[in-house]
């Protein structure tokens, strides 16, 4: 991606988190539709499908859906796929494409925090990419994801890297430009923020309007105790490495395999 601007805030709301999805959701949803969004469909998608494996037949939450792209990856490999977001309009495109090809997904608009639309134990599994890093409580988040799934129920989910996504990274380079390695700062600083970036391998991306994405910073310890104490038994972690074959495929991708994860995924059980 292309960051343009990073603009920290002492504070950021849900309904202000909505807003910035209301906002980015028609764009979002034609670029990403369009095959856009390559990190997405070289390197993180096919790793994380890959980590959570098959969910045939299964009782699948994703949160956190948007315009429903994965939702409806899932349910055309068989998964029962119910999708909920807090951007209305995500949700308006999503039920909108669900019409136009009908795959049996239900979607609803609902808050991480707060899914009392569904009762308790209904879902096999929860699912969420690349969102759960992007409201203000994550430890509400789990404990309701807990509330919502059957004993023994799984929540997979996919964030940017904590360790490395910092508010202060930054790529090192060489006389020729290439990078040879990394530098990361600030690990610690949890202030709200708001990043504005483009897909940088898109054929638009200096000319089209930067999305304005929500952030709130965590540290990896945040992420595993909140779990924890939610009630979920961590039992795998993963960070995706570009393969050899996707890198030569695509070069773009060779700094994520030679220096760092840009990704990390989680795999939990309710207890």
């Amino acid at each position: 991606m292309v960051s343009a601007g990073l603009r920290l805030r002492t504070t950021l709301t849900e309904r202000e988190v909505a807003e910035h999805c209301n906002h980015n959701a028609d764009s979002w949803s034609q670029r990403v539709r369009a095959g856009m969004d390559l990190y997405r469909e070289f390197y993180n998608n096919p790793a994380f499908l890959a980590f959570i494996g098959d969910l045939r037949g299964r009782v699948v939450l994703d949160v956190g859906c948007g315009e429903g792209y994965n939702t409806r990856v899932l349910a055309r490999q068989g998964a029962s796929m119910t999708g909920a977001d807090l951007s209305a309009r995500m949700i308006d495109l999503a039920r909108r494409e669900e019409q136009r090809e009908p795959l049996g997904i239900r979607y609803e608009v609902a808050s991480f925090t707060d899914l009392s639309l569904f009762a308790d134990a209904s879902f096999d599994v929860a699912v969420s990419f690349m969102a759960l890093m992007d409201g203000p409580d994550f430890p509400g988040a789990a404990r309701e994801l807990r509330r919502l799934l059957r004993p023994g129920g799984e929540l997979w989910f996919s964030i940017l890297h904590p360790c490395f996504m910092t508010k202060g990274f930054t790529w090192l380079h060489d006389q020729e430009g290439r990078e040879i390695g990394l530098r990361v700062g600030r690990y610690f600083d949890d202030a709200p923020w708001v990043e504005h970036w483009n897909f940088s391998m898109a054929p638009d991306a200096g000319e089209a309007e930067p999305f304005s994405v929500p952030r709130f910073d965590r540290t990896l310890s945040d992420y595993v105790n909140g779990l924890i104490e939610a009630g979920f038994f961590l039992h795998r972690i993963h960070e995706p490495r570009p393969t050899p074959e996707a890198c030569a495929a695509h070069p773009w991708l060779v700094k994520w395999h030679d220096h760092a994860p840009l990704f990390l995924y989680f795999g939990a059980q309710r207890r």
